[in-house]
């Protein structure tokens, strides 16, 4: 999906893309102000900076497992998304990516390396927020580059 192909489409509420696709461009869906939920393909592998910038009513993602990468300020003021899991294949997160999402109180992650953190991933989340990692991974997010600004929200998935 190529830059800014949905951008300021103010009414879209919804939509499915197809398993061809396997990146979103950047500014793919900024500004769609009534996205309330998206279904992201399997073969996805990138989502490029400020893809969904100002969804404001964005409350539900699924990113896939093939999914890479996640581009600088993709997901910043979604102010409507609560949680999110991000897949074990994700490898860097770049900076602002979840920025202003002020009602994210759940991020998981289930990489049992910490990808590559941009700066400012998780500023002006909510003050509840906690950040899930592998357990056996607890000390490495808690140290790595980045993720140790947040090491105070860091704790293991809880066990099933």
């Amino acid at each position: 999906i190529r830059f800014n192909a949905f951008g300021n489409c103010r009414s879209l509420t919804s939509i499915t893309i197809s398993d061809g696709v396997t990146s979103i461009g950047d500014y793919a869906f900024n500004e769609c102000s009534s996205l309330t939920n998206i279904a992201l393909p399997s073969n996805l592998t990138s989502i490029g900076g400020f893809a969904f910038y100002n969804c404001t009513n964005l409350s539900s993602v699924t990113l896939p497992t093939n999914l890479t990468t996640i581009v600088y300020s993709a997901f910043s003021d979604c102010t409507s998304l609560t949680s999110i899991t991000i897949p074990d294949g994700v490898t860097s997160i770049g900076g602002f990516a979840f920025a202003n999402c002020n009602s994210l109180t759940n991020v998981t992650v289930e990489a049992t390396t910490p990808p590559s953190l941009g700066q400012d991933v998780f500023v002006a989340t909510s003050s509840s927020l906690v950040i899930y990692v592998p357990a056996e991974s607890v000390e490495a997010y808690k140290t790595a580059t980045n993720w140790s600004e947040y090491a105070s929200r860091i704790q293991a998935i809880p066990s099933s």
